[in-house]
């Protein structure tokens, strides 16, 4: 029912956000001068922050087309190495290029499509040949396809480091630190050639015992009985996964935007006075983030249940119990794997502790091969975007991948 009435809702508004982008649109910010009448220029703003102000369900574009490695500039090809129903191990190929690291970039599952973390790629895209699990929307995929739970989710990413070969690096961000945790323990019990040369883990709940957050404690407090009843809900009829049990997508953003709810109004606020006053640089900043942010992808309802009972209520991986498909994961079994583990300073999603508590648990790494780095002065999503990141923690990461080369 809740998928309905937001849908229902969505149905109803769509013609009043359609009217105040074609009024936006016929003067744009870089238009409005002084002689543009105050109260014209007022409305157009409202009109924008109207229009941006709506969700989309569609995957923005990468948009890279080329990259400069060392004194050379290479095209960027976006290619699908491997696909499946609901993923894509998409691979940005470069035109021209010397031989380089192989690294798969692990994105989170969590609401959001992969493009979330483009500011990632970029930093990633000048000395690496990188590799993105590039998740499909729960609401596009048809029943007969299947269900998707914790179990696929790791079956993915070991799928997708085989397809890419022996000697590849693998980077999860954030929620599939477990799931990467997990594959990569996998493959070491097998003997499996696919294990990658190193592992890093960015801002990940490996443990969320540890220093609890309010995400770890909403997550803990109430029966997983009352998520599915409360948070799931069923895709639309007229959607190619029509009748697909999901978590929706403006759920998950109704419940990031609520955790710093005065911020976002600020920003929109910020937004109409840039709008009004023909700040240009302001007004489009404002409109690529939430052009990205509002681009929501449903999740499979199995997958996001068996997250919350295994990762945030029962953790399973702390305390040994986690197992695939009936084998249990020993992430003791790995030894040729290097491993960096990363947290942010103020992080209030994945607090200090919970992700190099994998240095622990990965008892057959020498400790050489380990290493934690803690990035001060920034937050969850500082971790693996911005300026910091960009100068700061990947450097070590680059370290990582540099010392574990053939």
């Amino acid at each position: 029912m809740i998928y309905q009435l937001y849908q229902t809702q969505a149905d109803l508004l769509a013609p009043l956000r359609r009217a105040a982008a074609l009024t936006a649109g016929l003067l744009r910010p870089a238009d409005i001068g002084a002689a543009t009448p105050p109260a014209l220029r007022q409305m157009l703003a409202a009109c924008d922050v109207l229009t941006a102000g709506g969700l989309t369900h569609h995957r923005p574009p990468f948009g890279f087309e080329e990259v400069r490695v060392g004194n050379d500039t290479a095209t960027i090809t976006e290619e699908a190495a491997d696909t499946t129903p609901f993923g894509t191990l998409l691979h940005f190929r470069k035109d021209t290029a010397p031989v380089q690291p192989k690294v798969l970039l692990v994105a989170p599952m969590s609401g959001h499509f992969a493009t979330l973390l483009r500011g990632t790629v970029k930093v990633l895209l000048a000395e690496n040949d990188v590799y993105i699990t590039d998740w499909h929307n729960a609401r596009d995929i048809p029943r007969e396809d299947g269900t998707f739970g914790m179990d696929e989710f790791i079956e993915h990413i070991m799928r997708f480091l085989r397809t890419m070969g022996p000697g590849a690096h693998v980077i999860a961000v954030c929620q599939p630190a477990v799931a990467v945790l997990a594959a990569v323990a996998l493959l070491a019990q097998a003997g499996d050639p696919a294990q990658p040369r190193s592992m890093t883990l960015m801002a990940g709940p490996i443990d969320t015992r540890i220093n609890p957050t309010k995400v770890n404690e909403l997550a803990s407090g109430r029966p997983i009985e009352w998520f599915e009843k409360t948070l799931i809900g069923v895709v639309p009829w007229r959607y190619r996964g029509a009748w697909r049990r999901v978590y929706p997508g403006f759920l998950q953003l109704t419940a990031f935007m609520t955790m710093n709810l005065e911020r976002h109004v600020g920003a929109h606020f910020n937004h109409f006075r840039a709008l009004v006053g023909g700040d240009v640089a302001s007004a489009a900043a404002h409109r690529n983030f939430y052009d990205e942010y509002n681009a929501v992808m449903d999740l499979p309802a199995e997958f996001y249940l068996e997250t919350v009972q295994r990762v945030f209520q029962d953790h399973d991986l702390p305390l040994g119990r986690l197992k695939f498909r009936g084998e249990l994961v020993r992430p003791g079994a790995i030894r040729r794997t290097a491993l960096l583990t990363v947290e942010g300073e103020r992080d209030d999603i994945c607090a200090i502790g919970q992700t190099v508590a994998a240095l622990d648990l990965c008892t057959g790494i020498h400790p050489g091969m380990k290493r934690h780095h803690l990035q001060t002065g920034v937050g969850h999503y500082g971790v693996f975007s911005g300026r910091r990141w960009a100068n700061e923690v990947y450097p070590r990461l680059r370290e990582m991948i540099q010392s574990t080369a053939a």
